[in-house]
């Protein structure tokens, strides 16, 4: 019988040993780049085929998984690279660092890989917009635009034709969080709203979330559109030059130190409208409008554990007109520009742990100024933020990623504007002192899987605000999830309320740096909303072809407008001004948006692009507007079509060629803008003309259609490559509205881009 006993006992020790080795994990980590700049690499797929597990790389190209002791294949997958495939044998911690070889230098022993599987991600209303369709697909005056890219993906508008302003499934220009390498941008216009900001020679990725936003993410309603530089080549110095029918860009980048990895990289962009329509001023005049724009950035590895980055942009818009006006001497300027600057420091706590800190700044300034006479004017408004934030990536498990952090903004407003009858425009100013507020978040966020077929990212943002007596504490809880129905095929479904403490003052839909930047107040709460969309994603993986279908509510309140006949400024008859508050000239309200998305997409091959469908619906309501009822949107739009197409001609042996041809084409359909229009006019007892409206944006714009096609010659030279490139934008010569206006009682339309040809020259070394 004790024999037995020790027997039993000794199985069961053994049993019981061999079980905890079994459970053993360990942990895989480290980076992916590039190969040949050792440029990290965003979102790269590292997937365990026989543990149908895996993870993705976060913003700096970090990635960690944990595993069962065994062997293994690891998968490293990413779009425009080739697919590695690394076998390891797991028995403890694991350090792995991975280069990807781009699509076109061809190795024996990698394979041409398809796109990431869209239909298992967790995450919804996401769209990565590729920097190549950025480059390839044509544009305004050849003008290569991050944002009229975007305007082309489903659930998001345009402004007006030709603009660079984007609507949001339903939300207003305000409710767009754009990030630049974590810095926001409040105004992301040059050329008053016809172009962005963003140089797409120093960018290397570009996410836009429309729904189901992380927790990560806070601030705004409607759309995150998270934008990060390039880090530049780690290992050799290469360049980019271009010259525009409008522009010119130069871009440099190459490696700082031999004795650690490091780089930086320089992108600028001027425009020479200026000297283009200099010889067409009369005498005695002068003027003129230009824009610029500087990118950089740099950054070195301290150890293996630490990093630092530290990137900035700069750019200015002007325009001016100097002369004689009525035998007066005429002096008028519009000026604005943003600056932003961002030092990052990276920390790996251990092989699941990441961290990053970040100190940031923005500020956007505008001024207009104008003086004839005896009369002298100026308007001006600015909103300049410092922010520190920092973020934890816990990689706890396959099943639990979890990501955790804070942020606080201190941002200072400052309206204002100067209007006098005098000489000296130091009189009778009319200036709002700067207003102060503080912003801040707290958030956690866990992307799951459960079992194969379910995932979720469930998440909560704790967001307080204070500015004067104002102080509020709002949670925004959020989720995300997917379920896998079969492969290739899930069902999503997101929910997210959203706070945002800013707002933006605008008459227009255009985007104008006239608008003003104001926080929320005592009278002016914070604009609050709820969105909550489901739909279906299908991969055809044989194809590399995404098809995803969503529809989405969303209710907004505490959204404002000026109401009606609101002015910042007062002039009285004798010249002289009064101060008015802002907050005495708007009116708060509510608005709703509901629709439905189609998205189908080919990322990679000799054809791709895409096909775009939005069915919407944005309505509005103020009590001070409209007799109190509901009203349609001025950016409302009920269909919305967008198809774009590449064409790439070139050598079948060469998937990322060096030289040949390619076309491009894009066709756009859009329901008119949303219009009041004045009904009649009549004239007062005191003698003044008075005009008439009729409800508020109950007249249609004529439906707007577009067709631009451009084709590109790539040749490769012993320094480089060299691509020539035409295009035309409004092939078919479109007359598309722009406003309307009255006529003695006749509507007349005015067209602004009929079609426009385009040329431009790349060198790059």
């Amino acid at each position: 019988m004790k024999n037995k006993y020790c027997l039993s006992t000794i199985l069961v020790l053994f049993f019981s040993v061999a079980s905890l080795f079994a459970q053993q994990k360990y942990t895989i980590s480290g980076y992916v780049y590039e190969e040949g700049s050792k440029e990290s690499l965003i979102g790269v797929s590292v997937y365990v085929p026989a543990l149908k597990k895996g993870t993705v790389t976060n913003t700096y190209g970090f990635y960690s998984i944990t595993l069962p002791a065994d062997t293994f294949s690891i998968v490293f997958n990413y779009i425009g690279y080739h697919k590695q495939k690394t076998h390891i044998q797991l028995d403890k911690n694991t350090d792995l660092n991975i280069d990807l070889v781009p699509l076109g230098k061809e190795t024996q022993e990698v394979v041409i890989t398809a796109q990431k599987n869209e239909a298992e991600e967790s995450q919804m209303s996401k769209i990565d917009i590729s920097v190549s369709d950025v480059k390839d697909i044509p544009a305004l005056l050849g003008e290569k635009d991050i944002m009229k890219v975007i305007q082309l993906m489903p659930g998001v508008q345009k402004g007006s034709e030709g603009n660079a302003g984007i609507y949001v499934r339903g939300g207003g220009p305000d409710q767009n969080l754009i990030i630049l390498d974590d810095a926001p941008v409040y105004n992301a216009n040059h050329l008053f709203g016809f172009f962005s900001l963003f140089n797409g020679n120093g960018i290397k990725s570009v996410e836009l979330y429309k729904g189901g936003f992380p927790a990560r993410f806070g601030g705004r309603l409607s759309s995150v559109i998270d934008i990060n530089m390039k880090d530049g080549n780690k290992e050799k110095v290469h360049g980019d030059i271009g010259i525009g029918l409008i522009s010119s860009r130069a871009t440099l980048e190459g490696p700082i130190s031999k004795k650690r990895p490091s780089s930086f990289i320089i992108s600028a962009r001027r425009t020479y409208i200026d000297v283009l329509t200099r010889p067409f001023m009369k005498e005695n005049q002068n003027g003129g409008y230009y824009f610029y724009d500087l990118n950089a950035k740099g950054n070195v590895e301290i150890d293996k554990k630490n990093k630092l980055y530290i990137s900035g942009y700069f750019g200015k818009d002007k325009f001016y007109a100097n002369g004689l006006e009525s035998g007066n001497k005429m002096q008028a300027y519009i000026r604005w520009g943003n600056a932003t600057g961002t030092a990052r420091w990276n920390h790996q706590y251990n092989s699941k742990l990441f961290s990053n800190t970040s100190l940031v700044f923005s500020n956007f300034q505008f001024a207009i100024g104008l003086k004839e006479g005896e009369y002298s004017a100026k308007y001006y408004s600015g909103i300049r933020d410092w922010i520190a934030k920092t973020d934890f990536d816990y990689a706890y498990s396959p099943e639990h990623y979890i990501k955790t952090g804070m942020q606080v903004i201190y941002h200072t407003f400052t309206p204002g504007a100067v209007a006098s009858k005098s000489a000296l425009p130091s009189e009778n100013i009319n200036t709002a002192n700067p207003i102060h507020a503080v912003e801040t978040g707290v958030y956690i966020e866990d992307e799951m899987q459960y079992k194969v077929r379910l995932k979720a990212n469930p998440g909560l943002r704790i967001s307080y605000y204070q500015s004067g007596t104002l102080s509020v504490v709002l949670p925004e809880p959020r989720l995300s999830m997917a379920y896998v129905i079969r492969d290739n095929l899930s069902a999503k479904l997101s929910g997210a309320y959203m706070n945002q403490y800013v707002h933006l003052l605008s008459n227009t839909s255009i985007g104008l740096p006239t608008d003003l930047w104001v926080p929320s107040t005592n009278k002016v709460k914070p604009q609050r909303s709820a969105q909550v969309a489901a739909g279906l994603a299908k991969d055809f993986p044989s194809k590399d072809i995404t098809l995803s279908l969503e529809a989405y509510y969303k209710k907004m309140s505490n959204v404002i407008n000026y109401k009606e006949g609101a002015s910042f400024v007062d002039i009285n008859g004798d010249g002289t001004s009064q101060s008015i508050s802002w907050e005495d000239n708007v009116t708060t309200g509510k608005a709703w948006s509901y629709g439905s998305e189609f998205l189908f997409r080919r990322k990679i091959g000799r054809l791709s692009g895409w096909v775009g469908y939005t069915l919407s619906w944005t309505q509005m309501q103020f009590d001070a507007l409209n007799y109190g009822k509901k009203f349609y949107a001025k950016y409302d739009r009920r269909h919305d079509i967008s198809v774009v197409g590449i064409y790439k001609i070139h050598d079948n042996k060469n998937e990322r060629f060096k030289e040949g041809i390619t076309l491009s084409s894009t066709w756009v359909y859009g329901t008119g803008n949303a219009l009041t229009l004045p009904i009649g006019s009549y004239v007062d007892l005191n003698g003044f003309p008075v005009t008439e409206y009729g409800p508020r944006n109950s007249f249609r714009m004529q439906a707007f259609h577009r067709l631009d096609f451009g084709i590109q010659f790539h040749k490769l030279k012993r320094h480089g490559e060299r691509t020539w490139e035409w295009s035309l934008y409004n092939v078919y010569n479109q007359a598309n509205p722009f406003f309307y206006y009255n006529d003695n009682g006749k509507l007349m339309k005015v067209s602004l881009f009929r079609i426009i040809p385009a040329f431009s020259y790349n060198y790059k070394f």
